[in-house]
């Protein structure tokens, strides 16, 4: 008999240790869980695409209004929600456009290409490098051979003509700090030195945040890695607060893929721009804009009513030139980081609502509504596009000569040298790398995810 208690009293030991150590390895196991991102790598491939789909509606749609209204006397009044569905109005160029004479969202069909525009083409760009390189990071001479190697010079591009009867002028397709930080470039300087005041003084423009998006989508569920990634291609044009509004809209982009799926898509966005908020410094004059559009928003009880909040924007900032933001200029990076969260608070979360508003607000219009329309494309995928726009014909293929020179003709058969299919699968190569190299992640291939540490 004693020996048999002896033997109970081991096994029993031993299943507590067991039970124990178990215990302990399944807590283990549930902290490694909880540390961990988990990303089905199939599902982020339609969601890439939705963000190249939405970021061209949103281009082209926003491209009929811009700089139409700019808050000069010669410009006034601002469009509203009456203005919808009718003719659009010259831009302070003069000019129209010539795919579009009135106010709407503008697709196009199976046969025809997407054109590219500089809200989508630098983009492309750093894709194509991230891809021919087959790294993680560009490097500051890997980005300055790529600008001199695929976007054309005020000399050597081609001509152009914008209408039928149009005289043919060379351009370039760039602009602002853009075209001068291709100026510096061609001379031989590197980025960050690109966008360094004593050498560009455009460096506070729009320019780096219709560049430097996709750094987000590149780098999902980790903002500190997508600001890495992001940052010698938003230094190359941007500085101060025009690169911190870009990091703030490349935050926003990484973050979309761990926004809480169960919450309704008005909360998801706030969640997402509040979220990004804190990568603005407090004393900043961008976090002031995004503090007092945000109240603004909240106080307002008609939600409908975003004109309200954008005239607010006007008085504040062009006119009152409020919280140390000292208006010059309509392509600023300040007035169009106002103008785009007027759009992406009213639009809560509704794609068509988003562009619509933001092609309505003024300014630079096309650069928020692509911005928007990339991000909210990403976060509702190709068919979620789709279903929102109630198209079911749209063109998959994107024609990047239409703006920039030297890429591989990869649709030799059709029209552009394209197709976001396509670009959807480099995509989730140069993400693999990304999460791998950048986050010291795993790829699960059995499971066809991606595995990813959080900090």
């Amino acid at each position: 008999m004693p020996s048999i208690k002896l033997v109970l009293i081991v096994v029993l030991t031993l299943n507590v240790f067991a039970c124990s150590e178990n215990t302990q390895e399944k807590h283990q196991i549930d902290e490694v869980e909880k540390s961990n991102v988990v990303i089905s790598r199939s599902a982020y491939q339609e969601q890439i695409y939705g963000f190249w789909l939405g970021q061209n509606i949103a281009n082209w749609t926003g491209l009929i209004t811009e700089m139409d209204k700019v808050g000069t006397p010669a410009t006034m009044p601002f469009y509203t929600d009456d203005d919808w569905g009718s003719e659009d109005l010259p831009a302070i160029w003069g000019e129209g456009v010539p795919h579009a004479n009135t106010i709407d969202f503008f697709f196009v069909n199976k046969g025809e290409p997407w054109g590219a525009d500089d809200d989508t083409d630098i983009e492309y760009m750093y894709y194509h490098l991230l891809d021919q390189h087959q790294t993680s990071i560009l490097t500051a001479q890997q980005i300055r051979e790529g600008w001199l190697t695929h976007i054309y010079s005020e000399t050597d591009a081609p001509l152009f003509k914008k209408f039928p009867d149009s005289k043919p002028i060379v351009e370039n397709f760039l602009w602002e700090s853009n075209q001068q930080a291709r100026i510096l470039m061609a001379q031989g300087m590197l980025p960050p030195e690109t966008s360094e005041p004593e050498n560009n003084n455009k460096y506070m423009m729009i320019d780096a945040q219709l560049t430097t998006e996709i750094f987000g989508i590149l780098a999902p569920a980790r903002p500190d890695i997508a600001l890495k990634i992001a940052h010698l291609p938003i230094r190359t044009s941007a500085y101060a607060e025009a690169q911190w509004i870009s990091e703030f809209y490349v935050a926003m982009h990484a973050l979309a893929p761990v926004v809480d799926k169960s919450l309704p898509i008005q909360q998801q966005t706030m969640w997402l721009a509040t979220q990004a908020r804190k990568q603005l410094p407090d004393d900043s004059y961008p976090a002031k804009m995004f503090d007092f559009i945000k109240a603004s928003y909240s106080k307002n009880l008609d939600k409908n009513n975003w004109e309200k909040t954008r005239d607010q924007v006007y008085q504040r900032y062009q006119v009152e030139q409020a919280d140390g933001y000292l208006y010059k200029d309509p392509f600023e990076a300040g007035i169009n980081f106002a103008a785009s969260l007027v759009s992406w608070f009213y639009g809560e979360g509704d794609i068509v609502r988003t562009i619509q508003i933001g092609s309505l607000a003024g300014w630079d219009s096309d650069n928020p509504t692509a911005t928007w329309g990339g991000l909210l494309g990403f976060m509702i995928g190709k068919s979620g596009v789709e279903l929102a726009f109630k198209q079911d014909n749209l063109s998959d293929t994107y024609w990047i000569h239409r703006t920039r020179r030297n890429f591989p003709d990869r649709t030799p058969d059709q029209d552009g040298e394209d197709t976001f299919t396509d670009m959807a699968n480099r995509g989730i190569d140069i993400i693999d790398r990304v999460v791998v190299q950048q986050m010291d992640g795993k790829i699960d291939l059995e499971n066809n995810v991606w595995i990813i540490p959080q900090p």
